[in-house]
This record gives C-alpha cells, sequence and structure tokens, in this order.
C-alpha cells in the first residue's frame, strides 16, 4: 500500500524538470560594413539575342548579364571616432597624431621661428665666407706679386752695390733668359 503512495510523487517529480538552457545566437552590433570593406559593385547588362561566335547552330536568346565591376576591399581609412570600440581596434600610439593643444602648437611655431633665422644666418654666412674666399685669393695673388718684386729689388740692390764698388768698372749686363738681343740703353 505504501507503493501506491509513491507513485504519484514519481509523476510530481517527473513533471518538475528544469527547464533546459535555450541558447539563441547572439545579434551582430549593429555596425556599417563599409566602415571594415566596400562592397562590390555590380553591373546589369543586357544582351539581346545573338548567334554563338563558336558555334553558328547555337542562338542565345536575350537575357541578363551581371558583371562585377569592382571586388570588394578593405576600407584603410581610419574609423569614425565616437567611441564606438566594436568598429576598430585601439591604434598603436606610433601611428596615431600626435595631441594638439596650445602648448604644442607654440613650441612648434616657435621651432618654425628658429628654424627660418638659422636658415638666413646661413645664407648670411655662406655670403661672408664666398666673400673671404675671394679676399683670400686675392692675398695670395698679392703675395706671388711682392714675392717677385722682393727679388726684382734684391738684385737691384746687388747691382747697385757692384756699381759703387767698382766706380771705372762697368757691371756685366745681365743675364737674359730671353733670345732677343740686349738693350743697347741698358748698363
Amino acid at each position: 500500500m505504501k507503493m501506491f503512495y509513491l507513485i504519484p510523487l514519481l509523476f510530481l517529480t517527473a513533471c518538475s524538470t528544469t527547464p533546459k538552457l535555450a541558447l539563441r545566437p547572439q545579434q551582430s552590433p549593429t555596425m556599417d560594413d563599409s566602415a571594415v570593406r566596400y562592397p562590390e559593385v555590380l553591373h546589369a547588362y543586357h544582351i539581346g539575342r545573338y548567334a554563338d561566335p563558336n558555334d553558328d547552330s547555337i542562338m542565345h536568346e536575350q537575357h541578363v548579364v551581371y558583371r562585377v565591376e569592382e571586388n570588394t576591399r578593405w576600407n584603410f581609412h581610419p574609423g569614425p571616432a565616437d567611441g564606438n570600440l566594436l568598429a576598430l581596434p585601439p591604434r598603436d600610439a606610433e601611428f596615431a597624431p600626435a595631441p594638439v593643444n596650445d602648448a604644442i602648437l607654440a613650441e612648434v611655431n616657435s621651432q618654425r621661428l628658429a628654424t627660418t633665422e638659422i636658415m638666413m644666418q646661413a645664407r648670411t654666412l655662406s655670403a661672408a665666407l664666398s666673400q673671404f674666399q675671394i679676399a683670400l685669393q686675392q692675398t695670395k695673388t698679392n703675395f706671388q706679386e711682392t714675392a717677385r718684386l722682393r727679388v726684382t729689388v734684391n738684385d737691384m740692390k746687388q747691382r747697385l752695390d757692384a756699381l759703387e764698388s767698382a766706380p771705372g768698372q762697368l757691371p756685366p749686363p745681365p743675364i737674359s733668359t730671353t733670345n732677343e738681343p740686349p738693350d743697347p740703353l741698358s748698363p
């Protein structure tokens, strides 16, 4: 008799099963596909009746031909800056643009001014250097001329000393390095 009381109890436990976990596919976040890839570009062309160029006994009826004009490709433009984390992963610091604020702009402008001043000073310095090189070349030419004049003055002093030491004798004529006859007016 005790068994009959247990049978309805068995039915009650069978009805009280735990609900099964229902897995539903998660809907993807609504995001613009053009933010990641550009779509295909298709064009439809209407073609009338025509004979097959490979076989004269075949005729094609008019139909539409679809042609892929442009395949899909990745969109490499930077993503939206609306804070949507699903759209794009965070960028590396090396590829991110530099932050811009008033202090940075002031420093960049001061660097530009310093650069233009340095370039102007470089031009002035190069002009002064070219003038210095011209003056150096003139100094070299003057030094060579002065050396030649000193040699000539020393030669004349020796001739003058020779004339003063021997008043009755004429000094020998200077040796000419040319084939011209000696000048009759020379001593």
